[in-house]
């Protein structure tokens, strides 16, 4: 399919103009009709006959809106913004995709004069969400790695495969803050410290803006600080969380990672939803920011101003106040836009100039994609490729491994030779399930549920499968005992009576993710408390009653309270919903084979009822003895992680002891392999803001790095560290780098800091805009030969 001009060719499709000129020019050609037509969305079902599904939702109340096919055309007149999910929506092979997205864009192009297609947008979330793609690691296990450039390369990785069938934009990276997790969807995060969080996910925006694909920031803004870490819960925090907490990892993903989208959040602040707030979608992304990409709308957020927030009257008021606030295109279907919108506009309740200002954006992509061009629209070949090939496994397996935390070893069960001949019992029902492996977004359980005919979509080894090929020699024996949810404890005796009579046990316990309530995690699954799902408690402690050392390997998608079995297991693992290649690298680890190198993103709970904050806190946030009995301490600590060899933080010197409030100053932490084993460890650095205007955290990470180490071997980290690290919002709502002791601390996690040093900033206090400095630049030299 290319695109033909007669007989001159139009000045919006001349390559040789520049970009601004071509899109001045098509605009002033188009009717109100033909440019709100830019601003919609189509959804449609391209699967073939006979493969409906059972029912459910992927979307928040899909059913209500969702529409058929029959009135394709009436719907896509004049054009089409976006086409929603052509491969992610029913299970569709990459030559049915192909073939349906071709069709699409055909009819798209021939509904407008101006033959413009459609960007196609799919969800990207755990890999490129369609059948038979490889579902990576979920981000919160991205997060576990602090490994930046990895998840840029397996970005980089996904872009492709979405390119190579004709894909244009990406619906990810989700770069919530994680605030309570009770929340369902702490799986789809990247953490609880905003400057990891603005890290990673800034590397993983570069690696799919790399590949051509336009990625989409999810969900600005707060969505993930909602009251009892319910999905869609108001939001009640203050202007310095917001500011502080909740946005920098997006203006980091913007600035650093260069972010073209940003797809608005289902909340309310305070009372103004998120789709409605001009404050955030104008205010801050383009005015204080200078975002000059799109706003998207998250499924169905514009109709919910009505339906859901009741801040309008119709869909027709929904739509006016959502483009009033910023939201350039509606998600997944035009509802509030098209007839609607152009309807409020001929009645003058919205300015028509706000129309050209969304689809200027629109069509600048549109041109920047190349959809302007002469060339395909879907590549020729695009039903031949390999959507799980050996470059995303190696990907996906190598951040599964680096995922992996060692949380506890305190007698030292762990590494399990894979040679052992030991009796092993392998209990719990995260044990033989694949899928629970898997994020809720991984096609084979975002979608495949739906589908039970079609199987996993691809090849996914239970950890089950996977110990036995580890541990050949080994006696190993399974026991379900329970499933992940439900009261069933009719297993557990059996499951008990089979760990008695064992040298070991290998407990899988945690989440089967899935989408509301299908699942214990997920978009919609929130949960009442932190305790594992289900009869899972009673299936632990009746295991650990027995007196056989047992490795508790937790699966799971928010961190469960295990504090009440840490320290009567044998060894304990977290692993973050790793994906295809998980079982592989869980029982690597086990066996040694794979160095534990994880670290965790978010605490471990002690108790499953004291919800505990996050480890950003200020002195009365942590325990209190004396003012209050409810303790938030965690069982392990952010950044906490353990390995097979030990290492020692030695020292750290700074450049200077005064650092000018808008300077740099250097910090060198040395760290050294005192074990027999290589590692690599996760140096983290720390700042504390003794004395401030309002109450700052007690230790706030501002820097981390990853650092090799062959046995024996000491190393230096060097952090380059902007006085701008150490910036807040002021009483006045001002960003500000005041004069006064700032103390650096390094070490292992956040509770676990050896090594401290102070500085002094001087000079004027510094009001900061734009050119904030968002980034620690750490380099570990090469060691000398």
């Amino acid at each position: 399919m290319t695109f033909v001009d007669a007989p001159g060719l139009a000045p919006w499709r001349d390559g040789d103009r520049p970009l601004d000129e071509r899109v001045d020019a098509l605009l002033a050609e188009m009717t109100l009709e033909e440019k709100v037509a830019q601003l919609g969305s189509v959804w449609v079902d391209i699967s073939p006959a006979g493969s409906e599904g059972t029912g459910g939702n992927v979307a928040p109340l899909q059913d209500l809106f969702m529409k058929d096919g029959a009135d394709l055309a009436d719907r896509m007149r004049d054009g089409v913004g976006h086409l929603t999910r052509v491969y992610g929506t029913a299970p569709v092979s990459p030559a049915e995709g192909a073939a349906g997205l071709r069709k699409l864009q055909e009819q798209v192009i021939a509904a407008n004069r101006f033959g413009i297609p459609a960007i196609a947008h799919e969800e990207c979330l755990t890999g490129f969400a369609t059948y038979g793609a490889t579902a990576y690691p979920t981000p919160l296990a991205w997060a576990a790695t602090f490994d930046p450039a990895l998840v840029e390369r397996m970005a980089v990785a996904i872009g492709d495969d979405l390119r190579a069938v004709g894909v244009h934009q990406g619906l990810s990276p989700v770069l919530d803050v994680v605030r309570d997790y009770r929340w369902g969807r702490v799986e789809e995060t990247l953490g609880e410290d905003p400057y990891l969080v603005g890290q990673i996910g800034a590397a993983y925006v570069r690696g799919l803006e790399n590949a051509g694909i336009i990625a989409t920031l999810k969900h600005f803004a707060g969505y993930a600080a909602s009251r009892a870490g319910r999905n869609h819960a108001p939001v009640s925090i203050g202007p310095r969380e917001m500011a502080d907490v909740i946005l920098p990892p997006f203006e980091t993903a913007i600035r650093d990672g260069g972010a073209r989208s940003v797809m608005n959040s289902y909340t309310d602040i305070d009372g103004v939803p998120v789709g409605a707030n001009a404050g955030l979608l104008r205010g801050v992304l383009r005015d204080q920011w200078g975002f000059d990409g799109t706003v998207v709308a998250d499924y169905w957020a514009v109709p919910f101003l009505a339906m859901n927030h009741h801040v309008a009257a119709d869909e027709a008021h929904a739509g006016a106040i959502a483009l009033r606030a910023g939201i350039d295109v509606e998600l997944p279907e035009t509802v509030g836009y098209g007839t609607r919108l152009v309807e409020q506009v001929r009645a003058g309740h919205v300015e028509e100039a706000l129309v050209d200002e969304a689809v200027r954006r629109v069509l600048r992509q549109k041109i920047e994609l190349g959809l302007l061009g002469d060339g395909p629209l879907v590549p020729e070949d695009a039903g031949d490729v390999d959507l799980d090939s050996p470059r995303n496994r190696d990907l996906a397996r190598t951040v599964a491994e680096r995922s992996v935390v060692l949380l506890s070893n305190p007698t030292g069960a762990l590494p399990l030779a894979s040679g052992t001949t030991a009796r092993i019992a392998v209990i719990g029902p995260c044990a033989d399930d694949p899928q629970t492996l898997l994020g809720c977004y991984a096609f084979p359980n975002h979608v495949l549920d739906r589908f039970p005919d079609h199987g996993m979509g691809l090849p996914i080894a239970p950890v089950l499968d996977l110990l036995r090929t580890e541990f050949p020699d080994a006696d190993l024996h399974y026991a379900r005992g329970t499933d992940v949810s439900g009261d069933d404890t009719s297993g557990i005796a059996e499951a008990a009576a089979l760990a008695g009579q064992s040298d070991l046990v290998l407990l899988f316990v945690g989440d089967r993710a899935g989408l509301f309530g299908n699942g214990t995690s997920g978009e919609g699954c929130d949960a009442a408390h932190l305790a594992l799902p289900g009869v899972q408690p009673e299936l632990v402690e009746a295991v650990l009653a027995t007196g056989t050392p047992a490795v508790l390997v937790v699966v799971s998608g928010r961190p469960y309270a295990i504090g009440a079995y840490a320290d009567r297991a044998a060894a304990a693992l977290q692993a973050f919903l790793p994906g295809v290649e998980g079982g592989t690298a869980i029982a690597g680890v086990l066996s040694g084979r794979v160095e534990p190198s994880g670290r965790l993103p978010v605490q471990i709970p002690g108790s499953p009822f004291v919800n505990p904050s996050t480890y950003l806190q200020p002195p009365l946030g942590l325990r209190t003895d004396g003012i209050s009995v409810s303790d938030p301490t965690p069982a392990f600590p952010f950044g906490h992680g353990l390995s097979y060899t030990t290492v020692t933080y030695d020292a750290m010197a700074t450049s200077a002891d005064r650092c000018p409030t808008d300077g740099t100053v250097e910090a060198r932490v040395t760290v050294t392999n005192t074990g027999a084993r290589a590692a690599e460890e996760v140096v983290q650095l720390y700042a504390s803001d003794p004395v401030a205007q309002v109450a700052r955290p007690v230790a706030q990470l501002v820097g981390f790095a990853r650092v090799p180490l062959a046995p024996g071997q000491t190393r230096e980290v060097v952090f380059e560290i902007p006085a701008d690290a150490f910036s807040y919002t002021d009483p006045g709502l001002r960003r500000i780098v005041e004069p006064g002791v700032i103390a650096l601390t390094a070490g292992p996690s956040a509770a676990d800091r050896p090594l401290r040093s102070e500085i002094l900033l001087t000079g004027d206090t510094v009001v900061l805009g734009r050119a904030r400095r968002l980034t620690t630049h750490a380099r570990v030299p090469e060691p000398a030969s």
